[in-house]
């Protein structure tokens, strides 16, 4: 039997860190498991790193070069020639699947392009991430993203031959602004939780935070992230309680130097902002904090770190976007709020603080949870579905 080539044009991908490259990541290394396929990654070289690697069980990667006109927004370096001869490079290579990931990435137009607009056509699976329109501070760049994505956005949703959706959150923006698909399946991505169960939690924020109650939030720091409201939630808490926790921002982005500023004389003194760190860095300090604060607006599609935080055995408040309504059961497993105001998280967190051990308790039920429904090999054996579906009338 014939291998089954597939190529991959994810926004960005490893070392970069965020949840969409987790997810490629780790979707690449369960399904190179099965012999029968032949995986690509093309992908920008941001941060700057080996331009060809094979990872897992030979995936190859190849990563071309690329700026970012705005933070956490990739384009290839079209004056660049190498980038033309890696590009044209894969042409070479008779590719049965092209896969591309989220909409709004320049590399998922590169996606399009190179199995769409060529004599003879290959398969295209779309897998869409994002649940809301982009959200940047510049209300100019809000727009320009909103016609990109009426647009091409759109153009790539109606011509690719298979849409699947990360979330059902993800699902209904589709539904609601691109194509009328009722049949597009959710693929729910699974966790590494042998991985994240092996990482040790952090001694030096347990040690340095000792007698204090530990929230924290791990992400990309853009405003649809929500993270100044946990920060208005922290700085609007009681004194007296206020002295006893501490808020930990875990991450890196367009919005950190603004945070800083909301912060104001709590910068340091109370909120403390970690920088950039790497996976097994991230985890450990989630495991060393008590309370995990999922803050999002409406935007991403489901929160790998909510996910993580949630398989940490972390007491959970969560506003209920970004697929945390999909995940958090009220009263069960963590405390979904209304939506992702000051007030509402200033509650949350209160209500745990009022009662620790039901904190406990939440946190054990939100571990079960994902051990049930995050699975990395369900989720591959839905996806080699698709792609069987897709080629065997060829």
């Amino acid at each position: 039997m014939r291998k089954i080539k597939l190529i991959i044009f994810p926004g960005y991908y490893i070392p970069h860190i965020g949840g969409l490259e987790t997810h490629v990541d780790e979707f690449v290394k369960y399904l190179s498991n099965d012999g029968n396929y032949d995986i690509y990654i093309f992908a920008p070289n941001i941060p700057k790193y080996k331009e060809f690697e094979i990872r897992y069980n030979n995936v190859k990667v190849y990563r071309y070069p690329a700026f970012e006109i705005i933070p956490n927004y990739p384009v290839p370096n079209i004056f660049n020639i190498k980038f033309w001869k890696m590009f044209f490079n894969l042409y070479k290579i008779d590719f049965d699947i092209v896969m591309t990931r989220t909409r709004f990435f320049s590399n998922t137009l590169l996606g399009f392009i190179f199995a769409k607009l060529r004599f003879k056509k290959k398969k295209l699976v779309h897998v869409e991430h994002g649940s809301a329109f982009v959200k940047l501070e510049s209300e100019f760049k809000n727009k320009l993203s909103y016609i990109y994505d009426k647009t091409i956005g759109k153009l790539i949703f109606k011509k690719a031959d298979y849409v699947v959706a990360i979330s059902k959150a993800v699902k209904n923006f589709i539904l609601e602004n691109f194509i009328d698909d009722k049949e597009i399946p959710i693929i729910y991505r699974g966790l590494e939780i042998e991985k994240i169960e092996s990482i040790e939690e952090d001694k030096e924020i347990k040690k340095k935070f000792k007698n204090k109650i530990k929230l924290c939030f791990v992400g990309r720091l853009y405003k649809w992230k929500g993270v100044e409201n946990i920060i208005k939630a922290y700085i609007d808490l009681p004194k007296n309680l206020k002295e006893k926790i501490v808020l930990i921002v875990v991450g890196y982005g367009e919005d950190l130097e603004r945070l800083k500023k909301i912060a104001g004389n709590y910068l340091n003194n109370g909120i403390y902002f970690t920088g950039e760190v790497d996976f097994e860095k991230a985890i450990a300090i989630i495991k060393a904090c008590d309370i995990y604060i999922h803050s999002s607006y409406k935007g991403g599609g489901l929160s790998s770190s909510l996910l993580q935080a949630m398989c940490c055995g972390k007491a959970i408040v969560a506003s209920p976007y970004e697929g945390a309504d999909e995940v958090i059961i009220d009263g069960y497993n963590g405390i979904l709020l209304k939506d992702n105001s000051p007030e509402e998280i200033k509650r949350g967190i209160l209500k745990f603080i009022k009662n620790m051990e039901m904190a406990k308790v939440y946190g054990e039920n939100a571990k079960k949870f994902i051990k049930e429904n995050f699975n990395w090999e369900k989720s591959v054996n839905e996806y080699k579905e698709v792609f069987e579906e897709l080629l065997k009338n060829l």
